[in-house]
């Protein structure tokens, strides 16, 4: 990556520095999720033991006020990210209506934390996700898990107490080498869908992310406008880690 990018990181990961307006999109009105355990042709709808995550099929995800047929669209999510990345979005529930059409509840990578949409199946690629990865504020932890498994176990650094990182259900939006592993966000960066609680003002938002730190000290500490840090060596370990895996962080 150009030496360029770590200006560009500052542009784009809000809760870590100063970031870049997020890309647009319209919030769907929320509607009740029907049957998550809905089935076609006898299979459930989203996969058993991983993540179904979904890929748009055109330019931007077209969001819709509820499944089945007369829905309304009410919104668009462009399909990349900053990095022109094409975004996975993890599905919380799948629901098949009369006329056999698949529909998928996502998660969307906008304000307010927690916002999700509807999508039609026959508009987007699926695919599924063994890997997630875990964020216990309270012990200053990090586990990626995979398939059942935890496969990474690390200490790292947090939100500090006025700018805590924020708690909730989100997953990977962007991954990012900087070329600058002294700089401030280390050797790697993976944007979060998710946003800061208390950093609003900055431009884009105070979108959170977890990356790489040259300081071991940061680890186990409230250090952070919000992002998680991982010192470097630890952070290689976590370059693989696929767009839509979900990041749960918790109290």
């Amino acid at each position: 990556m150009r030496r360029w990018l770590p200006p560009l990181l500052a542009l784009a990961l809000a809760a870590c520095s100063h970031p870049s307006a997020p890309s647009s999109a319209s919030v769907p009105a929320r509607a009740p999720s029907p049957s998550v355990h809905a089935t076609v042709a006898g299979a459930p709808v989203l996969a058993q033991g991983g993540t179904t995550v979904v890929r748009a099929g055109g330019p931007r995800f077209l969001l819709y006020d509820r499944p089945g047929p007369g829905a309304r669209r009410v919104g668009t999510v462009a399909a990349t990210n900053d990095w022109q990345e094409p975004l996975w979005l993890p599905a919380v529930s799948g629901f098949v209506d009369h006329q056999g059409t698949t529909w998928f509840r996502v998660r969307l990578p906008i304000r307010p934390n927690g916002t999700t949409g509807w999508v039609r199946g026959d508009q987007v690629t699926t695919r599924v996700r063994h890997d997630r990865i875990v964020v216990d504020l309270s012990a200053h932890r990090l586990r990626r898990v995979d398939a059942g498994h935890t496969v990474e176990d690390l200490s790292v650094g947090v939100g500090a107490a006025a700018t805590p990182t924020a708690p909730g259900r989100f997953f990977v939006w962007a991954r990012v080498p900087t070329g600058d592993p002294a700089g401030p966000y280390g050797v790697f960066v993976l944007g979060l869908s998710g946003f800061s609680n208390v950093i609003t003002e900055w431009a884009g938002g105070g979108r959170m992310a977890i990356h790489g730190t040259a300081d071991p000290s940061d680890r186990g500490h409230d250090v952070s406008h919000g992002c998680v840090r991982v010192y470097n060596p630890q952070m290689e370990d976590l370059t693989d880690v696929p767009l839509g895996t979900p990041v749960w962080i918790h109290a």
